[in-house]
């Protein structure tokens, strides 16, 4: 190394302190700088789901699955008081009656032998249910399904919307007779529209009790969350209305546009028993899977939500929202 390099090397030690301080001058800012930068993030973000969310949805039901009646089984008592054929012809404490011949050295031959040996089973089988802790045998917590039915219509169906409307404002949501009604009421009004069927989907869910409430109450919220408010809502017994205003709407356009816009319905039901609904690929599956869910008879029906969006009139579903929001549905 030559002296003449000496001053290169000096100039390079300058520098590197100098960078140094100017990191430890930026340091400081970085975390306020990126915190404004979040914050300016996460307000554009609302803000355009906000504008994006603007239409409002319809929603009737109501039920409990804490009302699914617990099965028990009781084993059957003779009249009388008694048990076995003791019980049945000389009221209570046949067995020992049965034993008296036995002991007092009477005849009777074989039938009297029949007899003590049914006291004796009697008399063992009581002691059996007694020593069990109880005379009931529960038997398992019942098993529900939880079904979901979505019917994705052409926003001509406005007189659908009209019939829901109609069924909500009318409908006694507090009681298990008010609810297979709604449920009625709503696939029949679907079944006379087939003109206006373009999506639909199904699926369904066999669990115990509490899995399923659970699971109903998972694929509610779900459904409701992809609205930005309920306009029309009356369920177990509490009947709210917004004005149409409350909620923006689109207007409607000319024909081309309103074959690209929609309205779509949602069913779910919890029954006690098995469902299963058919894949949805076609037409005929639809009518199907509207059939079955609406022949639930009224002491299977639990709980029960029936949710349209749009509901307010001229608000429409476009087709992006069909594939955002409803990506599991499919043509028939």
């Amino acid at each position: 190394m030559s002296f003449k390099q000496l001053p290169e090397i000096a100039d390079l030690g300058e520098t590197i302190p100098m960078k140094n301080h100017f990191a430890r001058l930026i340091q400081p800012l970085l975390k306020p700088l990126l915190a404004i930068a979040l914050v300016v993030m996460l307000v554009f973000s609302q803000g355009g789901d906000a504008l994006a969310a603007t239409r409002g949805g319809g929603r009737m039901g109501g039920g409990s699955f804490r009302s699914a009646p617990s099965r028990s089984y009781s084993a059957p008592r003779p009249a009388g008081g008694g048990y076995g054929y003791g019980g049945g012809y000389y009221g209570g404490g046949g067995g020992s009656f049965f034993l008296l011949p036995f002991l007092l050295g009477g005849g009777g031959g074989g039938l009297f032998t029949l007899l003590i040996l049914g006291s004796i089973a009697t008399f063992l089988f009581q002691s059996f249910r007694q020593a069990s802790g109880g005379e009931d045998i529960s038997l398992a917590s019942p098993q529900v399904s939880v079904t979901k039915l979505q019917v994705g219509l052409l926003a001509d169906a406005r007189g659908l919307q009209a019939d829901l409307d109609r069924i909500a404002l009318k409908a006694n949501t507090s009681t298990n007779a008010g609810l297979t009604q709604i449920l009625q009421e709503t696939t029949l009004s679907l079944l006379r529209h087939p003109e206006y069927w373009v999506y639909a989907g199904s699926q369904s869910k066999l669990a115990k009790l509490d899995s399923a409430e659970i699971e109903f109450n998972r694929l509610s919220l779900t459904e409701r969350s992809k609205v930005s408010g309920e306009t029309l809502s009356n369920t177990s017994g509490q009947l709210k209305q917004k004005e149409s205003s409350a909620i923006a709407v689109s207007t409607p356009g000319d024909l081309d546009v309103q074959q690209n816009e929609f309205i779509v319905v949602t069913l779910i039901v919890g029954s006690q028993g098995k469902l299963d609904l058919p894949k949805i690929t076609s037409a005929e599956d639809v009518r199907r899977a509207l059939s079955q869910l609406g022949a639930v008879s009224s002491d299977r029906l639990l709980a029960l939500e029936v949710l349209w969006t749009p509901q307010a009139n001229g608000d429409v579903l476009t087709r992006d929202d069909m594939i955002t929001d409803y990506p599991s549905l499919h043509m028939v």
